[in-house]
């Protein structure tokens, strides 16, 4: 079965090793050992609740059980900006005109903003090519909703999530060489790696300190704003699945879109409910409908697909999936159903 569980520590070999096939832009998730065991022991310090609010954050990765294969990872950070600032440009509408001349103008222009102080972020979202198929990245972006669910008073009222802006076929920014490279004088990766680390202080000595219009940059740049790297658009689509939705703010970097909402309008949140579990040794037909299921643990959170609904105040798992999962007859489960009742 494949899991989505809590990160460990004998975990950090497999991440670096995964973090290797990520390419540019993936700010939060890095082939650096010593910062990745530095992520885990910070997941592990939330999870004891000895964290301070501004560097509280959980890390997950996904398993296949059958192998030991880690295959994937996601983050949560429960409040973003609180001591390192959370840049972002909000991009707003500028109208000039002239009743002489008949003129009338309507431009869009990106002014650095600090609106999403305080949010909690989904992020480091990143699933092995090798495992691209049969729903399983959608697994690993709910999986983060689940949590979310089972212990909303660790979060705050309301979420996003930076997506991966476009990038060309060589690996570069068209948004970064027109913007970015003329005030920091870094290459992408650079900035990208100072960033990912805490190193801040650069983008507010060097950002830009006025408004930049859009329509003064050329047309590859300014077709980048607001729009998502080609991976990540699968994961856009969940997102907004979840209730996530774009509003007009975009990264830094790339000028990828940030998605955001009410955490208490997550689907996730609306529909999921916590039933006890039933062990049995049939497995549900295979074309029965199919839903994320979770245990209720915080320290070996884990949460799987599974075939069943939880229409009858209960959910049956086999004892291959309880195991993975980690749950015995009668403990309870978080049970959401892959398809919405919206439909």
């Amino acid at each position: 079965m494949i899991v989505v569980r809590v990160v460990k520590p004998s975990d950090v070999d497999a991440l670096v090793s995964l973090a290797q096939e990520t390419g540019p832009g993936l700010t939060t998730f890095k082939p650096d050992r010593d910062a990745l065991a530095a992520r885990i022991a910070r997941s592990q310090k939330t999870m004891d609740g000895h964290a301070a609010p501004h560097e509280a954050g959980y890390f997950f990765v996904m398993e296949d059980t059958s192998t030991g294969d880690v295959a994937g990872v996601c983050g949560i950070e429960t409040q973003v900006g609180l001591e390192q600032p959370f840049y972002n440009y909000r991009v707003s509408t500028v109208v000039h005109a002239s009743q002489d001349l008949g003129v009338w103008t309507r431009m869009s222009a990106l002014n650095i903003s600090h609106d999403l102080t305080g949010y909690a972020e989904v992020c480091s979202l990143f699933l092995s090519p090798r495992y691209r198929t049969g729903g399983v990245g959608g697994l690993l972006s709910r999986s983060r909703f689940m949590f979310i669910a089972q212990f909303r008073d660790r979060f705050p009222e309301r979420i996003c999530a930076e997506l991966r802006g476009h990038f060309d076929d060589d690996g570069t920014s068209p948004f970064w060489r027109s913007v970015g490279s003329h005030f920091y004088q870094i290459d992408f990766n650079a900035a990208d790696y100072l960033s990912a680390h805490g190193r801040k202080s650069f983008l507010a000595e060097l950002m830009p300190r006025y408004p930049v219009y859009v329509d003064l940059l050329p047309q590859e740049a300014q077709d980048c704003v607001g729009i998502t790297h080609r991976d990540t658009a699968p994961a856009r689509k969940m997102l907004e699945a979840e209730g996530l939705r774009y509003q007009n703010h975009v990264d830094i970097f790339d000028a990828g879109p940030v998605l955001e909402c009410h955490i208490a309008d997550l689907r996730t949140v609306r529909e999921s409910v916590v039933v006890p579990v039933e062990i049995g040794a049939v497995a549900a037909p295979a074309d029965a409908p199919r839903s994320l299921v979770s245990n209720t643990s915080l320290g070996d959170f884990r949460v799987g697909v599974a075939a069943g609904l939880a229409d009858e105040g209960v959910f049956h798992l086999t004892a291959e999936e309880a195991a993975a999962l980690n749950v015995k007859a009668g403990d309870p489960v978080r049970v959401l159903p892959l398809k919405s009742k919206q439909g």
